[in-house]
Parts: structure tokens; C-alpha cells; sequence
């Protein structure tokens, strides 16, 4: 087997070790149903077997159909994640005996197949790249899922560097054009390509994301409780609601609290506010003067070095993430103090602007121009359209695998229980251009 195929397997057996230690618990809570927003984790850990069964067996090996009869259980479009627990879906047993059965089969094709030839599927691993990303993002999905359960010791906590918040609040973005999105990433998705260029007019993005000690000043000062700050939506939801800090936050005895995988204690105020929906991060971009970036903004803050004239692949440069550059992997079950990574910093001087917490957009999901559908409709352009915000950059439970400066996730703007925070921006006066 060459290098690069080794490489896949390697990453093959990592994210299913991890799928599996997220699912390492008894099976009551394998198979509940913990909020009506996730499925039971059951569910999850079959599906990325049945996905890879689809892609690398099917579609790329040409091998006949293990079993067929489950497709329709484990098809994420025909069942909402609300009515899943009522499926006969596959007990823990036998669902970890049938990912096992199908990724045996799956390293049977790594070594058969032709990662050089014409087929788009296979060229560069690409049919690798997508179960491997896939299952990466189920697994934070069932990170999410064990936050939700309020369960405590199902999920390993870690230690991270310590924070520093001196220099500059903002960095400035000057006025010119840049490549957005990819043609050269192998593993990326077709949202995020083609690259194009686009001109954007000089803007300011702050340094780092948005913190629980600033967040908590936009609450006391009122901020739930005054339509001023919210667009007509963002009221409707905060009345409809009747949410009155981030999600999981409680405030007792003049101090605030959150609960994190069943563990209540006080809310570090020097970390990146997560569990904060899109109309949340707006209305407090709006009582700070400020506003959310676009994605263009933010990807070009992230990763285009004008000096070279190309985009980045992280915001550092070209190298894989290193511990003292970024909080990726479920390194700790939290995001990392602001300032914990100056060596991660952008070509800009933004910092952490990759793992620790997804960070909202103001932008909606759309097409790039010249977009094409691949392998399936289903992943991106039926999402596309105003029901969805752009985030970027990872959270701490995302994988090095599936972050890049390129990637796009989305998300319904209500949408509180994923790992998403945010930064602000503002545009730069004529002064100051």
C-alpha cells in the first residue's frame, strides 16, 4: 500500500475510534432520543457505516449491497431527526458488528483502487476524503447530542494553554480582491468551489472571537430585553423562546453558571461564547456598534496572503494544525482562552479564527458562481437559500480533517445547541481607508 494510501487508513481508523468512544456507553442512552433536535446516537453510528457502505463500497467498488434493506432507515432526507427513534433502527450490537463488516470492505478497496486515474470518485482519495469528513462531522453532531443528554462522565474534558488578551481589539483588512473558495483542495466539497474573485472594500474584523465576559456585559446591559438590537426575526424568536443568555447558561447568586456534559460551573468569562444561535450574534454585533462579517470578509481575514497573491490552507499557512496553533480534535471538551494562539494568528493578525468555536456569518447559503453538484445534490444545493447562515472556521469538536479556511457550514439562524460563537466586524471609514 503507497504512503498516501496508508494516510487514508490511518485517518479511516482515527475517526471510527472516535465514533466509537462516543458511543462507548450503555445502550439506554445509545438509543434515547435526547432532544428532538439530534437522533439517538444509535442512529448516528449506524448511518456513517450505511454512508460509507453507499460511497466506497457501491459507488466507487462496484461491490454489491450488503444490506439494502437498511438504506431507506439511515436516508437523512426522508427522516427528520425528530421521528428517527421510532425507526426499527439497528440495536448497538448489531449496528458496531455492521460498520465493522463494511469497513473491512472498505480497506479491501483502498488497496484495490486507482487513486490516480480519471474517475472523479477516486481521484485523490476524493470518495475517502468524504466518508472520512462525514463521519468527523457525525461525530461532533454526537458531541452535541452527549451535551444535550446533561449526562455527566460520558465525555473526556483536556487541558489547553492559557489565554492573552493584550494589542489590538481589531485587525484591519485592506481594500482589493481575493480568491474565495478552492480548486486545488482535493478533499473539499462542491460548495466550496469553484475559487472566484471578488473585490471586497477595505474592513476591520475583530482579532479574536467574541467573549463570554463581553457577552455577559451585552446581558446586563439590557440586551434580551430590547428590540432595538434585534432584526423583526430575531425578536420573534427571542419572545417566542424567552431565552435570556446562551444556551446551557444559568445566572445564581450574582454569578453565572453553564452546565458542560453534566458538569455545572461558573462561565469562564475570558473563552469564546458558544451555544449562541445567528440572531443572537446579531443583535449583539448590533449593540456593539459592529456587525457580523460576511463569509467573504471572514474568509479573506482567514487565509489570503496578499504578499503571495493565494489563499492559505489554515490560516498560518500550509502545514497541519499543531497544538499551539488552534483547538481542533476534541483536545478539550471547551474552547481554549482567547489569546491562546498567537502562532495560529491569519496573515492579518486574526487569531483562533479556526477551531474553539464555528462562527456565524452574516451571509445566507448560496451557490458560488460556476457551481456544480457533486457526488449528490443532497449535501449542499438543496440547503441553499435564505433558511440558512454561513458559519466558518471549526469548533473545538471538529476534526483538523474537515476544517480548512474554505470550508462552509451552515445552519438554520435559530439553531442553538451546535458549537457556534462569533466575531465582529465593521467597515472601514473613508479615514481609516
Amino acid at each position: 500500500m503507497s504512503d498516501f494510501k496508508e494516510r487514508i487508513a490511518t485517518e479511516l481508523t482515527a475517526v471510527r475510534n472516535r465514533s466509537l468512544a462516543y458511543t462507548d456507553t450503555e445502550d439506554d442512552l445509545l438509543l434515547r432520543q435526547h432532544s428532538p433536535l439530534m437522533s439517538p446516537l444509535v442512529w448516528d453510528l449506524a448511518h456513517v457505516g450505511n454512508y460509507e457502505e453507499l460511497w466506497v463500497l457501491r459507488e466507487a467498488g462496484g461491490i454489491t449491497p450488503l444490506r439494502p434493506e437498511i438504506d431507506d432507515l439511515y436516508d437523512a432526507f426522508k427522516h427528520p431527526r425528530a421521528n428517527r427513534p421510532s425507526l426499527p433502527m439497528l440495536g448497538p450490537v448489531e449496528a458496531r458488528h455492521y460498520i465493522e463488516g463494511v469497513r473491512g470492505r472498505v480497506l479491501d478497496v483502498l488497496d484495490s483502487i486507482d487513486l490516480h486515474g480519471p474517475d472523479p470518485l477516486h481521484r485523490d482519495g476524493f470518495v475517502f476524503g468524504l466518508v472520512i469528513q462525514h463521519e468527523h462531522q457525525h461525530d461532533e453532531t454526537m458531541l452535541a447530542t452527549l451535551q444535550l443528554s446533561k449526562e455527566p462522565g460520558l465525555v473526556r474534558d483536556g487541558v489547553l494553554p492559557p489565554g492573552r488578551v493584550t494589542g489590538e481589539e481589531e485587525v484591519f483588512v485592506p481594500s482589493g480582491s481575493f480568491l474565495m473558495g478552492t480548486d486545488i483542495q482535493p478533499w473539499a466539497y462542491d460548495n466550496e468551489r469553484p475559487a472566484y474573485r471578488i473585490h471586497l472594500p477595505g474592513y476591520w474584523i475583530d482579532r479574536f472571537p467574541v467573549g463570554n465576559g463581553a457577552y455577559a456585559a451585552f446581558i446586563e446591559d439590557g440586551g434580551y430585553d430590547d428590540p432595538h438590537w434585534w432584526a423583526p426575526e430575531g425578536w420573534r424568536w427571542r419572545q417566542e423562546s424567552h431565552a435570556t443568555a446562551p444556551l446551557f447558561w444559568t445566572r445564581e447568586g450574582g454569578t453565572w453558571w453553564r452546565t458542560r456534559f453534566g458538569r455545572t460551573e461558573p462561565v469562564p468569562m475570558e473563552e469564546p461564547v458558544q451555544h449562541v444561535c445567528w440572531y443572537e450574534a446579531d443583535a449583539y454585533a448590533r449593540w456593539a456598534g459592529r456587525r457580523l462579517p460576511t463569509e467573504a470578509e471572514w474568509e479573506k481575514a482567514c487565509g489570503w496572503d496578499a504578499a503571495a497573491g493565494r489563499a492559505r490552507t489554515y490560516p498560518w499557512g500550509d502545514d497541519v494544525p499543531r497544538p499551539d496553533r488552534a483547538n481542533l480534535g476534541h483536545r478539550a471538551a471547551r474552547p481554549a482562552p482567547l489569546g491562546a494562539f498567537p502562532a495560529g494568528a491569519s496573515p492579518y493578525g486574526a487569531e483562533q479564527m479556526i477551531g474553539d468555536v464555528w462562527e456565524w456569518t452574516d451571509s445566507v447559503f448560496l451557490p458560488y458562481p460556476g457551481f456544480r453538484s457533486f457526488p449528490y445534490r443532497e449535501y449542499s444545493e438543496v440547503f441553499f437559500g435564505k433558511d440558512y447562515r454561513v458559519l466558518r472556521g471549526g469548533s473545538w469538536a471538529a476534526d483538523p480533517a474537515a476544517v480548512r479556511t474554505t470550508f462552509r457550514n451552515w445552519d438554520h439562524p435559530i439553531r442553538r445547541q451546535i458549537f457556534s460563537g462569533f466575531r465582529c466586524a465593521r467597515s472601514a471609514s473613508p479615514e481609516e481607508v
